[in-house]
Parts: C-alpha cells; sequence; structure tokens
C-alpha cells in the first residue's frame, strides 16, 4: 500500500483543516467531509485506507456512517469525541471502530494512533494475500497455477494441464502447504499411504509436474526444489 488515502470526516472546521494540513506535511493524501453523508459518498468514489471519524454530527452522526461502512469496508476506523466517558468509548469501540481519541488532542498522538492502525492493517492484508490460494472451498491458486480439488483440474494461466493422478495428489499437496517443504519421504508416505523405501518415484513425477506446470521448467516459477531438503511449491509467483 504506497500511498495511504486517510479520509476524515469531522463537522468543526477548525478542527478538520487542522489534522489534514498535519497529515497531509506527513505524507498522507487526505479527503475531507463534514458529516457521514458526505463521508459515505467519498467511500463510493475513493479508495480509502483508514478514516477517522467524529461521533457526533449534524444530518449523520459518526456511529451510524460506521455501522453503514462496516456492511462493505474493513480499513481501521478511528473515532474523535470530545466525550471521555468509558461508555462512549467502549459504544464506539463496539460499533467497528478500531481506536479511539478524545478531543483535545495533540497532533503526534492522533499520527501515532494513524500510523499503528495502517500498520495493522498492512499486516492483514498481508495475511490475506498469503491465503489467496484458498479464495474457494477446494480451489487452489497461486499466481497463474490453479487447482480444483473437486474436479481434479489443473489450469496454468487458464489453459487446462492433465496431470496423473499421482501427479494430482503430489501437486495438491504441495499447493495445499504452499511455502513449506516436503521431504521426498514425506511426500511419499502422504501420496502413496505407505512408508516410504524407494523415494525416486517421488524425483520422477516432480520432474514430470514441472514439465507440465513451469514455462522453462530449469527455472521453475511455482514447484522449487530445496536442495538436500525436499520440494515446495513457492507461496506466491
Amino acid at each position: 500500500m504506497d500511498a495511504n488515502h486517510i479520509l476524515l470526516v469531522e463537522d468543526d472546521k477548525a478542527i478538520r483543516e487542522g489534522v489534514e494540513i498535519f497529515l497531509r506535511g506527513q505524507g498522507y493524501q487526505v479527503f475531507l467531509a463534514a458529516d457521514g453523508v458526505e463521508g459515505l459518498e467519498i467511500l463510493q468514489k475513493e479508495e480509502i485506507h483508514l478514516a477517522i471519524v467524529d461521533i457526533m454530527m449534524p444530518r449523520m452522526d459518526g456511529i451510524t456512517m460506521v455501522i453503514r461502512l462496516r456492511e462493505k469496508y474493513d480499513f481501521p476506523v478511528i473515532f474523535l469525541s470530545a466525550k471521555s466517558e468509558e461508555v462512549d468509548k467502549i459504544m464506539g469501540l463496539n460499533m467497528g471502530a478500531d481506536d479511539y481519541i478524545t478531543k483535545p488532542f495533540t497532533p503526534m498522538e492522533l499520527l501515532a494512533r494513524v500510523n499503528s492502525q495502517l500498520r495493522r492493517y498492512r499486516r492483514f492484508l498481508e495475511r490475506l494475500q498469503s491465503h489467496e490460494n484458498r479464495v474457494e472451498s477446494g480451489v487452489y491458486r497461486i499466481g497463474g497455477l490453479e487447482l480444483h480439488e473437486e474436479t481434479v483440474e489443473v489450469f496454468v494461466d487458464g489453459v487446462a494441464v492433465k496431470l496423473t493422478p499421482m501427479e494430482f495428489k503430489i501437486l495438491a499437496l504441495l499447493m495445499k502447504h504452499s511455502g513449506r517443504v516436503f521431504s521426498a519421504e514425506e511426500i511419499y508416505e502422504r501420496v502413496w499411504n505407505e512408508r516410504a523405501i524407494n523415494t525416486d518415484t517421488v524425483m520422477v513425477h516432480v520432474r514430470n509436474i514441472r514439465e507440465k506446470i513451469e514455462v522453462n521448467p530449469r527455472t521453475p516459477k511455482y514447484l522449487k526444489v530445496v536442495w538436500g531438503v525436499g520440494y515446495k511449491i513457492e507461496k506466491q509467483a
């Protein structure tokens, strides 16, 4: 996430403009709204990575706005409020906010909260991306490599690839645990369901799989050898 877009929803013009100037000075792109209605309109037009939302506003208050945005968006939300009572803080967090700042606040305090929430959001997105190969039940995707467990199909860049039953089982095992290195013995025992005595057949099957799924088997993009350890499918290709 190179350019961080922040939505600031605040009915107090002085606070709105002051926070905007400070955040822009820190390299953020800031979108301004004076109430919840304007805030939701901006969300329909712009990609937002974090929202700072005042609770008490005309037309549509912050809590109502956040309830509505949470129906569609998962980026972090920081509530602003002039109230310091614990009950208001808990209510705001229960309604979908990730953090809460009581007015008056210092710019550095706000910046620290913004940076912290954006770091958490980045980690959340990275975890989603690392599990991108499991976007639906029984379907595993890594880059242009796609395996359908239920229909026993494999595609590379949208083109069907024909694998033998054993090749399919080996590829499925590696794709389900992308990033993990499996020894030839473990692959044999998991796929053939018997104790590994001679694992040469695993090496042959791996070579055949590479010939079918790799553009250049000599410099594989997906199925990698970890010398002296075993085989793995890269998490991201």
